[in-house]
């Protein structure tokens, strides 16, 4: 509960589970994280990597591409987060 207790982190969980292919860019996690600020977005992503619950994907492209996906610790929350 340290980890996910934080206001941001369950929403940006549960768009990255939610999406069609489980991948979402960072302007789609904006845009679908009603009301969250960039920098909040950003210092989010980088905990929830940090604690090994999504992947970040960057590719060499310009500009960059990158996509956020969870981690098989991360999908593994998902169930026990569905029935609280």
């Amino acid at each position: 509960m340290e980890i996910i207790g934080q206001k941001w982190m369950l929403p940006i969980l549960w768009c990255i589970a939610d999406a069609e292919n489980q991948t979402l860019r960072y302007k789609e996690l904006e845009r679908k994280v009603v009301g969250i600020t960039p920098t909040m977005l950003t210092k989010c992503l980088r905990e929830l990597e940090k604690d090994q619950l999504i992947h970040r994907e960057q590719y060499p492209t310009i500009p960059p591409t990158v996509e956020y996906s969870l981690t098989e610790r991360g999908r593994a929350l998902i169930p026990a987060l569905e029935t609280i």
